[in-house]
């Protein structure tokens, strides 16, 4: 399926002036989970799903345009608190899909979050199924995964774990 010059994935990293313990909060307390929606659209009434252990889901609505709106989140693979998360992305009749066979070509986020001076490191990668062949991984690159991902996590600062603490 894949070949060895192809890239699997990503890696994006992002320095926040927060404690980890915040931002890990910010990414798993659904009360502070807003700031992954897209300002430019109205907020969804949909209640944010945070079922945080190995096994349990994330789950939130996500509002693209008035047309184009899912469900997205994730399944968590490994949970550190403060230090790592782990979960395959997508959501059951979602984007990506987790239903049935599928949840095994969806991609896999790695969050890893280490002290700075400043505050927090943030990094966050994401590898695509081998079960997925290279064309398929190149245009979910080049459409919009990174750019995507990169837009979501430069939002993490405005998560109210890391405005009210």
């Amino acid at each position: 399926m894949s070949s060895a010059g192809t890239p699997r994935g990503f890696t994006l990293t992002r320095d926040l002036r927060a404690p980890r313990h915040q931002v890990f909060r910010a990414w798993t307390e659904p009360e502070h989970l807003a700031w992954f929606y897209n300002p430019a659209m109205p907020m969804p009434t949909t209640p944010i799903e945070v079922d945080l252990r190995v096994g349990g889901t994330w789950r939130q609505q996500m509002v693209v345009t008035e047309d184009l709106q899912y469900p997205t989140g994730g399944v968590y693979l490994e949970i550190v608190p403060d230090e790592r998360l782990v979960f395959r992305w997508g959501a059951a009749g979602g984007w990506p899909d987790l239903s049935g066979p599928r949840e095994q070509e969806a991609p896999v986020v790695t969050l890893e979050l280490r002290d700075t001076p400043e505050g927090t490191r943030l990094e966050l990668g994401v590898a695509f199924s081998d079960h997925l062949d290279d064309e398929e991984v190149r245009s979910l690159i080049e459409g919009g995964t990174r750019d995507g991902w990169g837009a979501t996590i430069d939002r993490v600062a405005l998560s109210t774990a890391l405005t009210s603490a």
